[in-house]
């Protein structure tokens, strides 16, 4: 069995095209330096499995044929992979089921506060999502819709948050430091897609050659890089990857055994 990814987003929170920027990259015609906000879909043993929901949730789903999700796996609470979460309310439509949503107790918490409204039970016209959380411990293997998915613990400036393992595929974004610990999770990939702000480092990202320490401390056999800003030209920063390592572009589609 093998997992299907998609790259739905590899953009920072500002996208790329940035508003106002006339920089090569914001200016350039291919399409592999248009961005929308970091997300990714994951499709393995029939399932289909949402890491995030930003706001270009909508516009990535139309573009990508999407019509269902079994679940969404939330890696933290900000606006750019939390804030399109009601656009889930058209695939509790298409299903006529709730969603189930995996996260640690502090991505929860925000969820519950900022978004109550998608945790009630069903209206009689599916006019709102219809959400049931649950909260995973770090480090411990979950099943996910029969899938086994392991929370990786990472820190994002000061957050704790998580990435994602499901078979030999892990995805890390937004993350300042994997804990040591965490490498022992990461052991074995086939494909990592892995934080990767821009040149210089960041206080809550990695910048180019921190990722590409953490990059060859794990291993993996592939090693592709999200959650970009237009500092981060498509065909300028590959050029300047190692073997094994490559820049992703919205809509990319990456294979992991399971």
């Amino acid at each position: 069995m093998h997992i299907d990814v998609t790259v739905l987003g590899c953009g920072s929170s500002s996208g790329t095209p940035a508003i106002g920027c006339h920089c090569a990259t914001c200016s350039s015609t291919d399409p592999r330096n248009h961005r929308t906000r970091a997300s990714s879909l994951l499709q393995v043993g029939g399932k289909t499995l949402l890491i995030d929901t930003g706001p270009d949730l909508r516009q990535q789903a139309l573009r990508e044929g999407i019509s269902n999700v079994d679940a969404v796996l939330y890696t933290h609470p900000h606006a750019d992979h939390l804030n399109g979460i009601d656009d889930l309310r058209a695939f509790c439509y298409v299903r006529q089921g709730p969603i189930p949503l995996y996260g640690n107790a502090f991505m929860m918490r925000n969820i519950e506060e900022r978004f109550g409204y998608c945790l009630l039970p069903p209206g009689a016209f599916w006019d709102k999502p219809v959400l049931v959380p649950n909260t995973v411990e770090a480090g411990v293997p979950v099943a996910i819709a029969g899938i086994e998915v392991t929370p990786v613990p990472l820190i994002h400036g000061r957050w704790p948050i998580l990435g994602w393992r499901v078979g030999r595929f892990a995805y890390l974004t937004d993350v300042s430091t994997i804990p040591d610990d965490s490498y022992g999770l990461l052991d074995g990939l086939d494909l990592l897609l892995l934080d990767c702000l821009k040149m210089a480092p960041y206080p809550s990202h990695f910048g180019f050659h921190q990722a590409l320490e953490a990059a060859a401390r794990i291993g993996a056999r592939r090693t592709v890089l999200i959650h970009m800003t237009h500092e981060l030209e498509y065909h300028a920063t590959n050029a300047l990857c190692p073997p094994g390592v490559e820049l992703a572009y919205d809509g990319m589609r990456l294979r992991a055994a399971a």
